[in-house]
C-alpha cells in the first residue's frame, strides 16, 4: 500500500509526464532531499524509473517517469457478450486480452472472472501476477460514489448489487466498478487526449448515450454518483417512451438504437448510421429528416453542457461511422445555435472513433486511477 506522499508524487507525474527531481520537489512543496527519498523508494519498488537526461543551464537533470511495468491492472466490460477482459500496464497499454461469457448473475460473473484470470496472466513475464494492483469493471448504469455498488442497471437488470465486494471475495483483488462513460473519461484523463485539460466532458455516442465530466482535474460524480446522465434528460417533452420510465429522453432520439428504430418505423432498411448517411447523401428525405432530428437533439444536449460547465473541451467518442456526414453537421449546428453568442465556437468539440477495447480499457483505468491517485478521487 502506497502512502500519501508516494501517491502525491505519482499523481504529479501522471498529470504532467516525466519531470526532474527539482521540478517534482517544487510541485510537491518539499525539499529536494525529502522528495528524492520518496522517489528512491518508488524506484526500488519498480514503480518509477529514470529516463532521459536533460541538458540546460547548470547541472543536467535526469527525468523520472512511471515505469510501465511498475503495476498491472485488469479491466472488464459488462456492456457486450462475450465480455472483454484486458490486462494493462501503468501506461494504459493493453498487453493481453481474453473474453468470457456475459451473465446477469453477479456471482456467476465473479466466478467467471476468477476462472479467466490465470489464462489472462499466463505466459506473461515473471512478476506480472505479483504486480497486479487492481481490477476495474465498466457497466451501463448508475454506480454509487464509492465505486462499489451498482445502484441500478437496466441493461443487466440490477438494483443495489454490491458487485465490487462479490468480485473481490472471488478473486482476492481490490475491485472497483464504474459507469461506462465515467470509465472512458478517466482513461482519457490518465492516458489520452485530455491529459492536460482540467475541465472537460466526454459524450459517448453508441447504442446508448453516456456522459462524464472532469472539473478542476477531478472526475465529478455528484453526491450520489449520478452526475453526467444526459441520456435521460428530457429533450422532447411528451416524446417517445424511454426504458427508464420517462418520455422524450435524449436516448430515445439520438442514440444509435433510436436512429435504427426511427429508420425501421419509416420503412428504411438501414442497419447502421453509415447506411442512413448514404441514403441521405442520395437525397432520401426521410433519412435526412431522421439525421437532422437525432443530430439536433444531441447537439442541443451538448450545448446545455457547455452552458452548465463551460468546459475546455467536449470529446465525443463513437464506435460506428464518423462525424463528417449530415449527422455530425446537425450536431455542430445545434451546438452553435443553442449556446450564448459569446460562447459560440469557444469550446473545442473533438470527435474520436474508438475501438471495441474502449470500455475494458476504461475499466482498467479505474483501477489504475485508484492506484495512482488514491481511494478518494473526488
Amino acid at each position: 500500500m502506497l502512502n500519501s506522499s508516494q501517491r502525491q508524487l505519482l499523481r504529479v507525474i501522471s498529470e504532467s509526464g516525466p519531470l526532474s527531481r527539482t521540478v517534482l520537489a517544487a510541485s510537491m512543496g518539499l525539499s529536494k532531499a525529502a522528495m528524492s527519498g520518496i522517489a528512491r523508494d518508488l524506484i526500488t519498488l519498480g514503480i518509477l524509473h529514470e529516463t532521459e537526461t536533460v541538458y540546460g543551464q547548470g547541472r543536467p537533470s535526469i527525468l523520472l517517469d512511471l515505469h510501465p511495468e511498475g503495476a498491472f491492472f485488469v479491466g472488464i466490460s459488462l456492456l457486450e457478450n462475450p465480455a472483454p477482459m484486458v490486462l494493462s500496464d501503468l501506461n494504459g497499454k493493453i498487453i493481453a486480452r481474453e473474453n468470457m461469457p456475459l451473465s446477469r448473475d453477479p456471482d456467476i460473473i465473479a466466478g467467471r472472472i476468477a476462472d479467466a484470470l490465470p489464462k489472462l496472466l499466463s505466459g506473461r513475464r515473471p512478476g506480472v501476477a505479483e504486480k497486479l494492483s487492481g481490477l476495474g469493471v465498466a457497466l451501463s448504469g448508475f454506480v454509487d460514489e464509492k465505486r462499489a455498488n451498482c445502484v441500478q442497471s437496466t441493461l443487466l437488470g440490477w438494483r443495489d448489487v454490491p458487485l465490487a465486494k462479490i468480485i473481490r471475495q472471488k478473486t482476492g483483488i481490490e475491485t472497483f466498478i464504474e459507469n461506462d462513460a465515467k470509465a472512458v473519461a478517466v482513461s482519457e484523463k490518465l492516458f489520452g487526449i485530455a491529459r492536460d485539460i482540467q475541465n472537460f466532458s466526454v459524450v459517448s455516442f453508441g447504442d446508448g448515450i453516456g456522459c462524464a465530466h472532469f472539473i478542476r482535474g477531478k472526475l465529478y460524480r455528484g453526491n450520489h454518483g449520478g452526475a453526467g446522465e444526459i441520456a435521460h434528460c428530457t429533450i422532447e417533452p411528451n416524446g417517445s417512451p424511454c426504458r427508464c420510465g420517462k418520455r422524450g429522453c435524449l436516448d430515445t432520439v439520438a442514440s444509435i438504437n433510436a436512429i435504427k428504430d426511427m429508420s425501421k418505423a419509416a420503412g428504411l432498411s438501414c442497419t447502421s448510421l453509415t447506411e442512413l448517411e448514404e441514403k441521405a447523401s442520395a437525397g432520401n428525405a426521410v433519412a435526412i429528416r431522421i439525421l437532422h432530428r437525432a443530430g439536433g437533439a444531441l447537439g442541443l444536449a451538448i450545448a446545455h453542457l457547455i452552458q452548465f460547465n463551460d468546459p475546455g473541451m467536449i470529446l465525443i467518442t463513437h464506435v460506428e461511422g464518423n462525424f463528417d456526414g449530415l449527422f455530425g453537421t446537425a450536431v455542430r449546428q445545434a451546438i452553435e445555435a443553442n449556446v450564448l453568442p459569446r460562447y459560440a465556437g469557444q469550446t473545442p468539440i473533438r470527435t474520436q472513433r474508438v475501438d471495441g477495447d474502449i470500455w475494458a480499457r476504461g475499466a482498467a483505468s479505474i483501477a489504475a486511477h485508484n492506484f495512482l491517485i488514491g481511494p478518494n478521487p473526488n
